[in-house]
Order: structure tokens, then C-alpha cells, then sequence
């Protein structure tokens, strides 16, 4: 034995408790947990949650397990924030836009990650670009339509192209001249203003997608600008925002964008300056300050009831 255990050994002896453990005694019997701890009376809402919840797409009055969210909301806010990370991560293939029969521009972003840190570099067109709409794009057009990936190239391939197309035949049945339509690749909104500036369009609009929120990966939003030049500002423009299937349909939309666009080919402005009160009755809350009614919230993952909450 070595040193060490002889000394461990002696120690225990001097202690008294060098001598073999008898048997425990046998542990006294408890119940089983509860199937459920928490809560301890069926969940319900409160009458203000409820009312509140009818109001907005947010997530209010969803409850707690202890501490912790129940397991239905945690599952439904990572499958909606799954769906916004994807659309953002999402990147429009390089031949999308021929495939489509588009003309395809590009701005001077070179990457997707540029592309999201470098918002400047999305309102400008490269060199190539500039070329190639100037040599291929109809010029002196009263509307130039442009669909793009904004920050959501998944709403781009989505509706992108059904809006465009709706869009394009609302503003011919109204009279107007539509010019070639294009897609534009790592776009932001002032990007139009460049566009509609080289090919001499009295009103520009820009079709992209829209900044994703939980569980709408999927939806457009419309930017017309009239007198598109560079430098423009937002107070220049009117927008449309939240164009998919459950909020407003790209063929509502596509009619009021080219109603829309008639106003300012009548006013020659946009923005703030133009005056949309006598089409209140056809534009409804595009014409209206008033707040809007929310889009109906979708949910994306069901649990059996079983499941533990």
C-alpha cells in the first residue's frame, strides 16, 4: 500500500469510520407528480386581451407557464421567426429575371451581405445596368414599373411577378403608356429614381420586397414617385405596403397603385403634396389617415392538446 492510502486509512480509523456500511434504510414511498404542474385551472384570456388582440397581428395576452412561455406560443414565434430570417436570407438567382422575361438590372452592391449593410450602394445602378437600360428600355413612358428583391427576394418570386402583371394592365386600361418591365437585383426604393430618371418615365414604381415581420416573409410593398430623378426624398413618395395573399391581394392592389398613379399624372406631384381626398371612395385606406384594419394573424404551428402547455 502506498503512502498516501496508508495515511487516508490511518485517518479513518482515528475518525471511527473505518467500519464497513451497514444497509440503508429503505426510502419512504412518495406519490407521482402531477401530468401537469402549471396551470392548475384550464387557461383562459382575460376580456381585455382578447379585445386588444382584435386590433393587431401582435402576440398579446398569450400567458404563461410559471415563469415560462406555454409551448404552443414558443413553437408559433420560431416558426415565424423562421419564416422572416429565410426571407431575408433569401437571395433572387442571378437568371431569374430572364427566365421571366424581365430586362435584369443589378445596383452596385456585389454580395447579399454587402447588400444589407450598404443601403446607399442599393439605390444606385451599376455600370453594366446603366447600359444596358439605357440601350434596351422603353423610353418616355408614362409609368415604369420595376419589380425587385428588396429585402424579401422570397415576396419577389412570390407575387412579385402578379403584381407587375396586374399592375402593367390596370394602368393600360386607363390609358397610360407602361414601359419595359424590369427586375432589379440587391434594390432598394430610391433605386426607381434613377431608373425612372435614364429612361424619362413621368412616374416611377417600384414593386420589392418588404422588410419581413413575424410570419409575412411574403410581402410587397409599392413605391410610386412622380418626376423620378435623383434625390428625391420619401416625403416625395406614395407607398402601399403589406401586398400578399392575407393582407391586400396584388389584383386590389395593382388597381388602386394605378389609380394611384393617374392622380399624379393629373396633379403632376406625389408625396405629401398630392391630394387623394376626392378618390377616398375608390383608393378607401390608401386615401385615408385613418388607422387601417390589421391583417388576420396565420398561424404556422398547431399542437395536439395533449402536449404539455
Amino acid at each position: 500500500m502506498s503512502a498516501t492510502r496508508e495515511l487516508m486509512a490511518g485517518l479513518r480509523r482515528a475518525l471511527g469510520e473505518d467500519a464497513p456500511l451497514g444497509r440503508p434504510p429503505a426510502l419512504e414511498m412518495i406519490d407521482p407528480p402531477p401530468a401537469k404542474v402549471f396551470p392548475a385551472e384550464p387557461a383562459r384570456r382575460d376580456g381585455f386581451a382578447a379585445e386588444a388582440a382584435r386590433h393587431t397581428t401582435a402576440l398579446l395576452g398569450i400567458g404563461h407557464v410559471g415563469t415560462r412561455y406555454a409551448t404552443d406560443v414558443v413553437l408559433q414565434f420560431q416558426a415565424e421567426l423562421a419564416v422572416a430570417h429565410d426571407a431575408v436570407a433569401r437571395v433572387l438567382p442571378d437568371d431569374w429575371a430572364a427566365a421571366h422575361g424581365l430586362l435584369a438590372l443589378r445596383s452596385r452592391v456585389s454580395d447579399h451581405h454587402e447588400f444589407l449593410l450598404r443601403p446607399d450602394l442599393g439605390r444606385r445602378l451599376d455600370e453594366p445596368s446603366l447600359q444596358r437600360l439605357r440601350a434596351e428600355a422603353r423610353r418616355d413612358v408614362d409609368v415604369q414599373p420595376i419589380v425587385a428583391d428588396g429585402l424579401s427576394a422570397v415576396a419577389c418570386m412570390g407575387s412579385g411577378l402578379e403584381l407587375l402583371g396586374e399592375f402593367t394592365r390596370a394602368c393600360e386600361a386607363r390609358g397610360l403608356t407602361v414601359g419595359t418591365p424590369l427586375c432589379a437585383r440587391f434594390a432598394r426604393v430610391w433605386l426607381e429614381d434613377e431608373i425612372g430618371q435614364t429612361v424619362g418615365a413621368k412616374v416611377a414604381a417600384i414593386l420589392l420586397g418588404e422588410r419581413p415581420g413575424l410570419g409575412t416573409g411574403d410581402g410587397l410593398s409599392a413605391y410610386l414617385v412622380h418626376d423620378p430623378r435623383i434625390g428625391r426624398t420619401d416625403g416625395d413618395r406614395n407607398m402601399m405596403s403589406n401586398i400578399h395573399p392575407r393582407g391586400t391581394p396584388p389584383a386590389e392592389a395593382a388597381r388602386k397603385l394605378a389609380l394611384l398613379a393617374s392622380a399624379m399624372l393629373e396633379q403632376r406631384t406625389s408625396g405629401v403634396a398630392l391630394d387623394l381626398s376626392s378618390l377616398r371612395g375608390e383608393l378607401g385606406d390608401v386615401a385615408s389617415r385613418a388607422h387601417r384594419a390589421p391583417q388576420p394573424r396565420v398561424r404556422l404551428v398547431e399542437i395536439a392538446d395533449e402536449v404539455t402547455r
